[in-house]
């Protein structure tokens, strides 16, 4: 291929790709779409700079407004968790959990998570599994922790508070994280903050996925129930772009996450990155209560519907969710994989996820028996409870009643022309425009 036509067809997959979206339902969990004003920002000229170091101790030169735009994110980011210390350099969740790794354990420590078999994050994985298999998990594979499990009660989906004291009592870990990729409910901050302080662990919360329902004062708050740490992505439910932040209210440990930060682990930080987390969290701060509260409430619905249309919705006795995700069972219906193929064609764009019990089942992270979905970008686009039961009857079409995938994207295409443009923002504007 010829460099004009790599060009050419870079550009047309580009504008193709927003056009597919402008007309889908994107439901994936970890994902959201961010308003003009900070797409704009992704955009502007500190993409080209470079601000090695911290605010005000740069080792370059041409940071005077760089650093008024960082200092404002660390400071929205502070009043939006209410907690005295913030650091908004890391270019992801993972390099923030990577920051927390290298501040507060060496190789060999003994770590503590959910397995990702039971909504536990990679970032949070060891190296090998218990029979040796490569799991290649962030904090064995490159921080070089050993990795132990807590507790899962998988009828309640949610960490199992006492086997999990036991297990923490009997492998003194270093760190205990909190969190996770699947979460449904609340985690036990509180619970476990005692037995962590009593052998020595810090406490870590892994808020990639729910630091927006967090800021929104719509799901629990980990600094206020015992958390030592705090790491997020915030391009999730939190409405900014792909990038990290992590929090904490103890001035020794922040010492030690900046220098975690740099010289160790970043050297330049993403600057326009930055410039559009300080809009987002701007915007975060205006309306994300409402927008929050909005997220759960679709949740919910979505739930509900899908439960009244005849699929198999993970938790219903706990009421389905308490937060932006919906599971599925679909292993009845040919599985995660099958499924997620079928949506896609039909311009739902799910992710198909490992449940608890898949394992036994014999299924795997290439074909598992769930649906992970959010809502969280829908409700960005203004939807509401009434489309969550339209939402509900598009993916029984699909699934159940094997209506051709084709033939419900015309009607995924029509529901979409009424939510076209950004919510809860400054200036709302097209969400897929380009």
């Amino acid at each position: 291929m010829d460099p004009v036509e790599a060009y050419g067809r870079v550009k047309s997959s580009i504008l193709e790709h927003h056009k597919w979206f402008d007309s889908s339902l994107p439901m994936i969990a970890s994902e959201n779409v961010t308003s003009p004003a900070v797409r704009k920002a992704m955009t502007s000229d500190f993409g080209h700079r470079y601000a090695e170091g911290w605010v005000g101790e740069r080792v370059y030169a041409g940071t005077k407004y760089i650093d008024e735009v960082e200092s404002i994110a660390m400071e929205l980011v502070k009043r939006l968790f209410n907690v005295k210390f913030a650091d908004v350099r890391p270019i992801s969740g993972v390099v923030a959990n990577l920051a927390v790794y290298t501040a507060f354990t060496n190789p060999g420590d003994v770590a503590m998570a959910l397995p990702i078999t039971k909504g536990g994050h990679i970032s949070m994985g060891p190296l090998r599994g218990s029979e040796g298999q490569f799991i290649g998990g962030t904090a064995g594979a490159v921080r070089g922790l050993d990795v132990k499990y807590l507790a899962f009660d998988d009828h309640n989906m949610n960490v199992d508070v006492d086997k999990s004291i036991k297990r923490i009592e009997e492998n003194k870990p270093k760190l205990v994280i909190l969190g996770g990729s699947v979460i449904l409910f609340p985690h036990p901050v509180k619970e476990l903050s005692d037995v962590c302080k009593s052998v020595g662990a810090l406490l870590h919360y892994d808020a990639a996925h729910v630091a927006g329902l967090i800021a929104g004062k719509q799901f629990q708050q980990p600094m206020e129930e015992g958390a030592d740490v705090m790491t997020m992505s915030t391009h999730k439910t939190f409405f900014g772009p792909q990038h990290g932040a992590v929090i904490t209210n103890d001035e020794e440990k922040f010492e030690r996450i900046k220098l975690a930060n740099f010289p160790g682990l970043l050297s330049n930080h993403h600057l326009h990155s930055v410039a559009a987390l300080a809009l987002a969290a701007a915007e975060m701060l205006a309306f994300g209560e409402e927008y929050a509260r909005a997220v759960v409430r679709n949740a919910k619905a979505l739930a509900q519907a899908l439960h009244d249309e005849g699929f198999s919705v993970v938790a219903e006795h706990l009421g389905f969710t308490q937060s932006h995700q919906v599971l599925l069972d679909v292993d009845a219906l040919g599985g995660g994989h099958r499924c997620e193929k079928l949506l896609e064609e039909a311009n739902i764009i799910v992710n198909r996820n490992l449940l608890p019990w898949d394992i036994k089942r014999g299924r795997s992270f290439k074909d598992p028996g769930g649906l992970r979905l959010g809502v969280s970008e829908l409700t960005r686009l203004g939807m509401g409870e009434e489309e969550m039961k339209e939402i509900a009857k598009l993916y029984r079409k699909v699934l159940l009643d094997r209506e051709d995938p084709k033939k419900v994207a015309g009607e995924v295409s029509e529901l979409r022309k009424r939510f076209r443009n950004v919510k809860y923002a400054f200036e709302e504007g097209p969400a897929y425009e380009y």
